[in-house]
């Protein structure tokens, strides 16, 4: 049975070994080991990234906490994975190794959203690629493994997390096992690791076996059959078409003073709210009939029937997941449904003879928790091993500070919902501002400018479900979409005081906000919004609408750009009223699942009319186990309920931009500004039968085609030149039919005649 309390991070016995003392750094040699007078570490980290003794890296913080339990702890960074010497360096650990690949899936880290391979690494000194593997969190895991046999391996990190079950890998492009099977490590943890790792470590020092702790929040593990005491649903009962019984709505209890004013957005949000929660609550039916009635409103909540303590969901197996993507869609949809720590349901997917078992998620950490962790004794800086080596990702946020964590937005691109959860878990003030303090003493050359006050937002700062009832039982993938709860607290007053605060400490000259603002939750407070011109933007502001669109925004779950529209309205006021010239920069995304090329050209066209020249462009990377990546992987629509019937239906399928030449396309529209994408873009204008945005009239998207470039493309077709993307001839295209040479103008080779349709049926080609 999954424990439903758990002690606080700091009120376990402190392991033996804290009579050694608080490390300066973790030791990364034998040699450092000896200055500490230590015969041996009791748990060593192995991590893809350079070590880096700050709280925006995660060894750090795992280390710091292990060693706050009275644990002596170890870091082996960026190891040579050729061979087991490496993991050797530091000698036997006396309890478990640690695993992670670092701040960044290692796919992510070393390929683009081409599959090209990157050739630097933020995470390294000096920028250096290729010092980690691929599949870092398998790589590291054999080879400790191999280096110390019987030595329990547990993982963790963003790579693991996402990869905890069956999901789809966009590098190979194919359904992948769970990292559990690829690795053969003891135990998984996912999310921030915290809460199940200090359990976990404590267990393992008292002498309880690995293989026996299985009832840890946080934790998967795999086993040959489903734990004793444990009922089973099969997940399809869920998701099936036909009359369910529905659980009780938390948000029948929204106010008329609560909810939104706007009518039409109330009623559409009730709409998406009956499709979301009408099968959402999984349960053996026939329990809930029998205790019906303890469902009554006029029964407290500490008394309510919760079957979720004792019922676990079968998914759809691992074999049937990756040939069928009817199945993936219906399983990613009730993986995302369980995410909530007070009634999530423990998960259990067949791999083969086995089976993965995924317990919910650990219970969130308080504020005296957080202020917990983010007070331990970090040095803010590099090893000193590293030198005088540049480390970027350090240098972008040394001097930044994480006020909180999680996010409620569930954009379906993002994967922080996935991992680190959907409630925000906030610090004190009092925290907050000592570690401004901490970074006037510890950093170096400090000018007397904070980064950053943010986190995966800069403004869900202690913003929190306002019910207990419907925060325990909600299933909703997004507390903002397709518009604000009624039960969400949208009162940016803590942030603004905060703000206030920070200025104020002595030696500070200026706090900046660099984290994303979410303008749909700051319109909601038009004081912040004028605190955060006056004072925190340095003279530009990056927010991100991602689309213009519906089609695209609808399967992003972001909002319309009227929210936009209304917060460059208070920006631009505000910034006006302080006197100050500062301006918006929007990011958007290309090539997302549910976007068509007209989507793209209308957003091209937005952004001519609105002056917006981008130089840089983010095309669509479909990340593991995040929403967009199984928009992308089953071109089904898992944001709806997942039937024959509504697969049947136009809103059961979208559109999805796949293979080189479409993605680029859409990349190449957006940066309409950029004559290397003129020809391009001028091809499928005409074959869309959008002519009349060609030419030099305002409301054109790209001139004419003059007779420079005209003369230039012959010439390159007859030299064999690259074309404007660095190819010869784009990647997935058919060859000449016989016939057409170097020479054939290529309006006859059919390159230039794509329409929607076209496009379409060769999405899965280069």
């Amino acid at each position: 049975m999954i424990k439903a309390q758990q002690p606080s991070l700091f009120d376990y016995p402190k392991y033996w070994a804290e009579s050694y003392g608080t490390a300066p750094f973790f030791p990364m040699s034998r040699k450092e080991m000896d200055v500490l007078g230590w015969d041996s570490c009791d748990i060593i980290i192995v991590t893809g990234d350079a070590y880096v003794d700050h709280p925006s890296f995660g060894m750090a913080v795992i280390g710091r906490m292990l060693e706050s339990q009275g644990f002596r702890v170890g870091i082996i960074a960026q190891p040579d994975w050729r061979s087991k010497d490496a993991f050797m360096e530091l000698g036997k650990p006396n309890l478990f190794f640690g695993v992670t690949a670092g701040n960044m899936d290692s796919m992510i880290n070393r390929y683009t959203a081409e599959r090209r391979m990157r050739h630097d690494d933020a995470y390294t000194p000096n920028d250096e690629g290729g010092k980690r593997p691929d599949r870092a969190v398998t790589a590291y895991t054999q080879r400790c493994k191999e280096a110390f046999k019987g030595v329990p391996v547990i993982i963790g990190g963003i790579e693991a997390s996402l990869r905890r079950i069956a999901h789809y890998d966009y590098w190979s492009d194919k359904v992948r096992r769970s990292v559990l099977f690829d690795s053969k490590a003891d135990l998984l943890i996912y999310g921030n690791a915290e809460r199940p790792l200090i359990e976990i470590a404590h267990r393992i020092a008292n002498g309880e076996d690995v293989k026996k702790i299985t009832d840890v929040r946080g934790s998967a593990f795999l086993a040959n059959q489903a734990l004793p005491g444990w009922k089973g649903i099969d997940s399809r009962d869920i998701d099936r078409p036909g009359k369910i019984e529905p659980i009780i709505n938390p948000y029948a209890e929204i106010t008329s003073e609560s909810c939104s004013d706007n009518e039409a957005a109330t009623a559409e949000a009730n709409s998406d709210l009956k499709d979301v929660t009408k099968t959402a609550q999984v349960i053996n039916i026939a329990d809930f009939n029998e205790s019906k009635s303890s469902y009554s409103r006029n029964t407290t909540w500490e008394k309510k029937a919760k079957p979720w303590e004792n019922t676990y969901i079968n998914l759809p197996t691992f074999e049937q997941v990756k040939d069928n993507k009817v199945l993936y869609a219906h399983a990613s949809r009730i993986f995302h449904q369980e995410v909530n720590p007070t009634s999530a349901k423990p998960l259990v997917q067949t791999h083969g003879n086995r089976i993965i078992w995924l317990n919910p998620p650990a219970k969130p950490l308080s504020e005296a928790e957080m202020d917990g962790v983010f007070g331990l004794p970090y040095q803010r800086v590099p090893h000193p091993s590293y030198g005088n080596a540049k480390i970027p990702a350090y240098d972008m946020i040394k001097t930044s500070i994480n006020i909180m964590r999680g996010c409620f937005g569930g954009c379906t691109f993002c994967s922080i919902t996935e991992h680190e959860g959907r409630i925000i878990q906030s610090r004190s003030h009092e925290s907050i501002i000592a570690e401004i303090e901490d970074i006037k003493l510890k950093v170096p050359g400090f000018t007397g400018v904070i980064s950053d006050l943010g986190g995966p937002t800069a403004n869900m700062y202690q913003l929190n479900c306002k019910s207990e009832k419907a925060e325990a039982t909600c299933r909703k993938p997004s507390c903002v979409w397709p518009t604000i709860c009624g039960h969400l607290d949208t009162d940016h007053t803590p942030t603004i005081e905060l703000y206030r605060k920070a200025r104020k400490v002595k030696g500070i000259k200026k706090v900046l906000i660099a984290s994303g603002v979410r303008y749909d939750l700051a319109i909601e407070h038009p004081e912040y919004v004028q605190e955060l011109a006056t004072h925190h933007v340095g003279g530009y502001l990056k927010i991100a609408p991602e689309h213009t669109e519906t089609g695209p925004l609808a399967n992003m779950m972001k909002p319309g750009m009227g929210s936009y529209d209304k917060f460059k309205e208070m920006f631009d006021h505000y910034s006006k009223v302080a006197g100050k010239k500062q301006y918006l920069i929007p990011y958007f995304i290309s090539a997302h699942p549910g976007t068509t090329d007209r989507d793209m050209v209308n957003l091209a066209l937005w952004l001519k009319s609105n002056d917006f020249k981008l130089d840089q462009v983010q095309n669509f990377y479909p990340s593991p186990l995040a929403n967009a990546t199984t928009l992308y992987h089953t071109e089904i629509n898992s944001l709806r309920n997942v039937t024959s019937k509504n697969i049947a239906r136009d809103d059961g399928t979208i559109t999805v931009p796949k293979g080189t030449i479409q993605r680029r396309l859409h990349k190449a529209i957006l940066r309409y500004h950029d004559q290397n994408n003129w020809p391009e873009i001028r091809a499928a204008l005409t074959k869309m039968g959008l002519s009349k945005l060609i030419g030099s009239a305002p409301n054109c998207l790209v001139p004419k085609e003059t007779r420079n470039e005209q003369r230039n493309q012959n010439n390159d077709r007859r030299q064999g030149k690259n074309n404007s993307q660095g190819f010869k001839s784009s990647p997935g295209q058919n060859r000449p039919k016989q016939g057409q040479g170097k020479g054939t103008p290529a309006h006859k080779k059919g390159l230039t005649r794509f329409s929607d349709n076209q496009f379409n049926d060769r999405k899965g080609k280069g």
